[in-house]
């Protein structure tokens, strides 16, 4: 009789996409998919997205390569910074449930291992980052410092969501600086990161609802714990933030009620999110983070809309 062809393994983590594809890998390359979270990939995703925009709403419509290089550099630092992440956090991941079976936190992975893991996968954005002119890559080398900073933030401050944004909307500045060839509209480009910080905000502190019994035991840190009963709310007011810090750089792009309606679906889905969650419903939580993957592609439709049709940054 055959086994099974996807085993139940308890090294992979409830929230993985992809079990039955992780689970068919041996044991060892498991352990390092599992570590760069290739079995999750919700975090490219999010990761991917701003970068999108800022292409599409600096007018670069056209530039498909440059967009799946970054696709490929969003895939890879995503990785790298799960990688680092675990190596950090190796002592606070044992103590709380969801994350004591990570690969480095279970022993699974030793940490020279892991770190040789994570400069493989920096060389693959060292690649990606090299298909940029230079402004573009200066840009992009200054986000070492905060993301290296990233992991700390929840020791320090109840808000390491605010961090994140800053790191996890970084490639819309990356993005538009590729395209813009001739620093137009920047007021719009702030706008447009803003934008994205508050959004970043909002779902991860969705996602930290997860973890808020744990997170509270070993004193980390986050913006689901600091709002208490208050978090459906908070979401709520980052996603506005986010929704009119984005009205804003799209008129500044196209003074047209078009740009308007381009963004409606956005906020609509926002929206959804906010009405439908469900704080102690762990697989709500989880699928109202996971969707805005699907947020992320309505925006970069409307940057797309309205940077094709913005006359260019540089008339």
């Amino acid at each position: 009789m055959n086994k099974p062809a996807a085993p139940c393994d308890p090294e992979i983590v409830p929230d993985s996409e992809h079990r039955s594809l992780i689970a068919r890998l041996p044991a060892r390359w498991r352990d390092f998919a599992l570590l760069a979270r290739f079995d999750r990939p919700i975090g490219w995703w999010l990761l991917f997205w701003p970068c999108v925009w800022g292409v599409m709403l600096a007018g670069g419509e056209q530039q498909w390569q440059l967009v799946l290089w970054l696709l490929a550099g969003a895939i890879a630092m995503r990785g790298a910074g799960c990688v680092y992440n675990d190596i950090v956090d190796a002592d606070l991941d044992r103590k709380v449930a969801r994350t004591a079976s990570r690969p480095v936190a279970s022993g699974r992975v030793r940490r020279s291992a892991a770190w040789a893991w994570l400069l493989a996968l920096c060389g693959v954005g060292l690649l990606v980052l090299l298909q940029l002119r230079w402004q573009a890559q200066a840009v992009a080398l200054a986000s070492i410092a905060p993301v290296a900073a990233y992991p700390f933030m929840k020791r320090i401050t109840w808000w390491p969501q605010a961090w994140l944004g800053l790191v996890f909307s970084w490639g819309a500045l990356v993005g538009w600086v590729e395209v813009d060839t001739c620093g137009g509209h920047l007021g719009a480009l702030a706008a447009l990161y803003l934008g994205s910080i508050a959004w970043v905000i909002g779902y991860d502190t969705i996602y930290a609802l997860q973890d808020r019994e744990d997170d509270a035991l070993v004193g980390i840190r986050s913006s689901a714990l600091a709002m208490g009963a208050r978090v459906t709310g908070g979401v709520a007011g980052f996603y506005a933030v986010a929704v009119l810090m984005w009205g804003l750089a799209f008129w500044m792009i196209r003074a047209d009620w078009l740009a308007f309606v381009a963004l409606a679906p956005m906020a609509v889905h926002l929206a959804g999110q906010v009405v439908t969650l469900r704080q102690g419903d762990g697989e709500n939580v989880l699928a109202r983070f996971r969707s805005n993957r699907d947020a992320g592609l309505l925006m970069a439709l409307a940057c797309w809309v309205v940077g094709n049709g913005g006359g260019g940054l540089c008339s």
